[in-house]
């Protein structure tokens, strides 16, 4: 019995290895042993204790195994069924964890309405609740309540949880106000490709941040001489890179211009939000924006981030996929323009209700209804741009899609080094996906969907594309270990199954 689990135990490590992309010996690195050591926990032919497998989880950023249960997660899932009836669309995932590192800002109490419950948010409360700030539930789960120490206790931070998410990243702008000397972990999350955080470095140093990169941690020293003296232009027009300048300008007691700036939705909420807080910024919704900071926020703010554009894509490509009619309530639909034009040119049957107010009071919702349609695969490529352009995010949904469309589709995913190599997943499940470059695949459609047991890929938005395509093929699927999909989704299979899904969580060892 005992052979037999670490027979076992192995098969997961290397699964979630090679999904990684690593080596026996890039892993042996990461642990400080040797290749031959990993071949024999890979072979179940080593003893292994729990504080190796969790080493090793970390190293892989794959949950292997975990205290308290059984085992991973596992999904299995009886395809070739169809969705029916009704479903919300909810709160943005990249909105609710700006949202929280920008608390850091403010020395009241804040209270976030409908926080996604998420791993990813998690891990972000556990940091936040390692320094000191205290978080808690109301309202029967639903809203969160953050109350900021008068100190932070940087020293008490749980690197564990701060090395899984890259939003932790986003703690330097407002840690730059707090101190004047600090440390970070090196960010993690999806497996997408080397992201350098020169852009932040570049951007933070207008206020007097300078970091320096060393053995798995980022050194932070400010001198509070330095202020932003001319607009800062960005050096790209990221998202995080974006947010980290705002919050930095939000404290920053005089007017900061910020160009080529991500206008897209989270980034829109945490201006909102920083509203709340009494710093006016201009140009919300462009590439400029102008901030006009205060050096002291105390203030007792309650906010509500807007529906997520991704998940909205996601839903609306379970309804393509499996060939149903769903209605997707709560659509960010101005978040959604592009894709929806370039779905109506394919042949998408939709309504769309009228425009309607998130809880933000800023952003249009709408319903929209999805019918059974013929596509047909669209004449350009699908390529993301900066909002408003196709969001970077929703890009792999196409890959489904176009799989179930008449004709090739050339996608190009330029802005990942390796999600667009995830995607030729979707061949073991009967798709026709050739990758012609790391960045590019063609699809050929339409596609007779088959079932397969697979590993998770380890980027998220690929990984729920794989399980859209289970959804579609006859027979019972299983996707393994998907750790990643609770990263970035609330209850997805339950959500799914109340529209007639049939997905069974479960856990092996």
């Amino acid at each position: 019995m005992a052979d037999d689990y670490l027979v076992r135990i192995g098969k997961l490590i290397r699964d979630a290895r090679q999904h990684r992309g690593w080596t026996q010996t890039q892993l042996a690195e990461a642990l400080g042993t040797s290749q031959s050591a990993v071949n024999r926990i890979e072979r179940g032919n080593q003893n292994i204790s729990l504080e190796m497998i969790a080493r090793i989880g970390e190293a892989l950023d794959s949950e292997i195994v975990s205290l308290g249960y059984a085992g991973p997660m596992h999904l299995r899932v009886v395809g070739g069924r169809r969705l029916s009836g009704s479903i919300d669309v909810k709160t943005s995932k990249n909105a609710c964890v700006a949202l929280l590192c920008a608390t850091l800002l403010n020395a009241g109490r804040t209270t976030l309405r409908r926080v996604a419950r998420i791993e990813e948010v998690y891990r972000i409360l556990e940091v936040l609740g390692s320094i000191g700030v205290r978080t808690r539930w109301i309202n029967d789960g639903n809203d969160l309540e953050i109350v900021p120490p008068a100190q932070l206790d940087l020293e008490s931070m749980d690197l564990e949880a701060a090395r899984r998410t890259r939003s932790v990243i986003m703690f330097l702008g407002p840690l730059l106000h707090r101190m004047e000397r600090f440390k970070l972990p090196y960010a993690g999350g999806c497996d997408l490709g080397t992201r350098t955080v020169t852009p932040h470095m570049t951007a933070l140093r207008h206020f007097g941040l300078e970091i320096t990169a060393t053995d798995g941690t980022y050194l932070a020293e400010v001198d509070r001489t330095i202020a932003p003296k001319r607009a800062i232009v960005l050096t790209e027009r990221g998202d995080t890179v974006t947010e980290n300048a705002l919050l930095a300008a939000a404290r920053h007691d005089g007017v900061t211009v910020i160009r080529n700036a991500s206008s897209n939705y989270m980034v829109q909420d945490l201006c909102f939000f920083l509203e709340e807080l009494g710093v006016r910024v201009d140009g919300i919704g462009t590439t400029t924006l102008t901030v006009h900071g205060v050096a002291k926020i105390d203030r007792d703010v309650d906010f509500a981030p807007s529906e997520d554009p991704v998940e909205a894509m996601s839903l609306l490509a379970a309804a393509v996929v499996t060939e149903s009619e769903l209605t997707i309530r709560r659509v960010p639909v101005e978040f959604l323009e592009i894709e929806l034009a370039v779905l109506e040119e394919m042949g998408l049957d939709h309504e769309r209700s009228a425009e309607y107010p998130a809880d933000n009071g800023r952003t249009r919702l709408i319903d929209l209804t999805v019918r059974p349609s013929k596509l047909q695969a669209p004449l350009d490529k699908i390529h993301p741009m900066p909002f408003p352009g196709l969001n970077i995010d929703n890009v792999p949904f196409f890959a489904a899609i176009a799989a179930t469309a008449q004709g090739q589709t050339l996608i190009h995913d330029w802005v990942y080094d390796n999600r667009a190599i995830y995607l030729t997943d979707l061949t073991r499940l009967g798709a026709q996906v050739k990758l012609l470059d790391p960045h590019r695949v063609l699809v050929d459609g339409p596609t007779r969907w088959r079932s397969a047991e697979m590993m998770c890929p380890p980027a998220l938005r690929p990984a729920v594309v794989v399980l859209l395509a289970m959804m579609a093929a006859e027979g019972t699927s299983v996707l393994r270990n998907v750790y990643v999909i609770n990263r970035g989704y609330e209850d997805l299979a339950e959500r799914l199954n109340s529209i007639g899904a049939q997905i069974e969580i479960f856990r092996d060892i």
